[in-house]
């Protein structure tokens, strides 16, 4: 008999994982993968001067802008802007988690951040998250 697995959870809030990191806008990669490898993190929010979340950059963009580059040292540091994906796939922290976990799928990313009523981003969900709550 093949073991049944529940999700443990009722909302984003209990799936999420709170305080989610964010870069400036004018970061560069070299910061971001600084950053990255500092902290143990696989993705960021990129924000704008004024705090609001403008896309997310993860360690996948990096690896793929390095792999792209020519041969050679670029003299000029690439803002994480022209690598990061400019949009911020999000949850309110009421959505149900089998919606979450749906859209995850739907949307084929690995990274859903939750915000809070006044659009303020609060949490983030990975399937990691998922995996822990599942009982």
């Amino acid at each position: 008999m093949p073991d049944l697995l529940t999700l443990v959870a009722d909302t984003a809030a209990d799936l999420m994982t709170a305080g989610p990191v964010s870069l400036p806008h004018a970061a560069t990669v070299a910061d971001a993968a600084a950053f990255f490898t500092a902290r143990g993190f696989g993705a960021a929010v990129v924000i704008d001067p004024a705090g609001r979340p403008v896309g997310v950059v993860t360690r996948s963009d990096l690896l793929i802008h390095v792999c792209g580059r020519t041969a050679g040292l670029d003299p000029n540091p690439t803002p994480v802007e022209s690598v990061m994906t400019p949009t911020v796939f999000s949850v309110s922290a009421d959505t149900p988690a089998r919606s979450v976990v749906a859209q995850l799928l739907a949307l084929n990313v690995n990274h859903l951040f939750v915000a809070d009523a006044a659009g303020v981003l609060v949490g983030i969900v990975t399937p990691t998250d998922v995996l822990r709550k599942l009982g």
